[in-house]
């Protein structure tokens, strides 16, 4: 392999959602919006929770550190997003697309590890309310917390390596709209069956870790409130649940249409509106 292929690029082209004039002006109208929307209510959860003493409990400093992870998630992928229906390129150096990459993913893994959280804490309070505020101490709550952006660090650091030793050649034009693994791998000059398989085993691990834990918890849960002897006991059970239910079972949906699907079955224009739904709408709707 030739490793001048290597400086050969030193940016990137995206080639965003569209290339239709007439829907350049609505979309960055539209996202623009979307993340006004992301910013102002996960701040404002986060000063919520901060700075109100009847918010103090355990589930919602796990909420004001997911509010944080979506945030800075959304930050890191609508802004360049954006960008696509301001220029007529969007334009990203080689650094700034691994840079983006790294934090793509550490804020991905993040969300995945901290709703495992959630339904731990969950876990506890419907199952052993008398011993939730023993057992979900601060600081067991700050060793979760520690554990979710360790577990994170974990995830992202070997695929950006990994994406870094990778030589390009002269297309630099990438079918995307943000800065992923595999359309950038399609770029390549070099072999990809090492990053090919780090996507299936560390990503393939850390699905399969968080979905099992946070199963498992529920079918205590489920178990536990069975056994309430009053419909409005178990309804109040229920409904202290059922958020954290539909942002993990649309959040997983997306992850694995979007990662684990057959290759067969793959559709750009589809893939893209998974993309869209993952990266930018799901962080407003965890408000």
């Amino acid at each position: 392999m030739d490793h001048r292929n290597h400086s050969s690029v030193t940016e990137f082209i995206l080639s965003g959602l569209t290339e239709l004039p007439e829907l350049q002006l609505p979309l960055f109208l539209l996202f623009l919006g979307i993340y006004g929307v992301t910013v102002v209510g996960n701040v404002g959860m986060i000063f919520l929770i901060t700075f109100s003493s009847n918010l103090h409990a355990p589930i919602y400093f796990f909420l004001s550190n997911l509010s944080a992870i979506d945030l800075f998630y959304s930050s890191v992928i609508t802004p360049k997003l954006m960008e696509n229906f301001v220029w007529e390129q969007n334009v990203i150096s080689y650094p700034g697309y691994m840079t983006q990459l790294f934090f793509f993913c550490f804020f991905a893994t993040a969300e995945c590890y901290m709703l495992t959280a959630v339904a731990y804490d969950r876990y506890v309070a419907i199952c052993s309310p008398l011993l939730y505020n023993v057992t979900m101490s601060p600081k067991v709550c700050s060793v979760l917390v520690t554990g979710v952006y360790i577990m994170a660090s974990i995830g992202a650091v070997p695929y950006t390596i990994s994406m870094i030793m990778l030589f390009f050649c002269e297309d630099n034009v990438i079918h995307h709209y943000f800065c992923d693994i595999l359309p950038l791998l399609k770029l390549s000059c070099s072999i990809t069956y090492i990053n090919e398989l780090l996507v299936v085993l560390v990503g393939g691990f850390n699905v399969l870790a968080t979905i099992m834990a946070i199963i498992i918890s529920y079918a205590f849960i489920l178990c536990n409130i069975l056994q309430i002897p009053s419909a409005e006991g178990k309804s109040k059970a229920f409904s202290t649940c059922g958020s954290h239910l539909t942002a993990v079972g649309v959040s997983y949906g997306s992850i694995i249409f979007m990662y684990f699907k057959p290759s067969s079955s793959s559709n750009m224009a589809q893939e893209k509106v998974a993309f869209v739904f993952y990266t930018t709408v799901i962080p407003m709707l965890n408000l």
